[in-house]
């Protein structure tokens, strides 16, 4: 399997993995020209900017240790992109990341913040 089939493979099994876990997909690749998020949903009244990583094994490090403060400051961008072109300004918001390695999914929820993205 190429990277390109890792990545499409993590990025569905990570929309079935969440809807799963009884969250609701509202957008997948939203792009702006700051950047990309690869899903966008909602896990009751929080609205989840979520981050997914695929890794065919970690041999080179964890899929997590790819989001960069670099990449953080992008989401956050985009995140607030979003925010300001659905209305949603004053909703609560959360950032995940959802790493699959091998098949194998896992979630961490509150990856990092708002304030995290400032600090870079």
């Amino acid at each position: 399997m190429n990277s390109r089939e890792t990545w499409v493979k993590g990025e569905k099994g990570a929309r079935d993995f969440l809807e799963k876990k009884g969250y609701k997909i509202l957008e997948t690749n939203f792009a702006t020209k700051v950047g990309e998020i690869d899903i966008i949903a909602a896990d009751g009244d929080v609205l989840v900017f979520i981050e997914v990583k695929s890794r065919r094994n970690t041999d080179y490090g964890e899929p997590i240790e790819a989001v960069t403060p670099q990449k953080v400051k992008k989401i956050v961008l985009v995140a607030k992109q979003y925010l300001v072109m659905k209305r949603k300004l004053g909703a609560s918001v959360r950032f995940d990341v959802v790493e699959c390695i091998g098949g194998v999914f896992r979630h961490t929820e509150n990856a990092f913040s708002l304030n995290d993205a400032a600090r870079y």
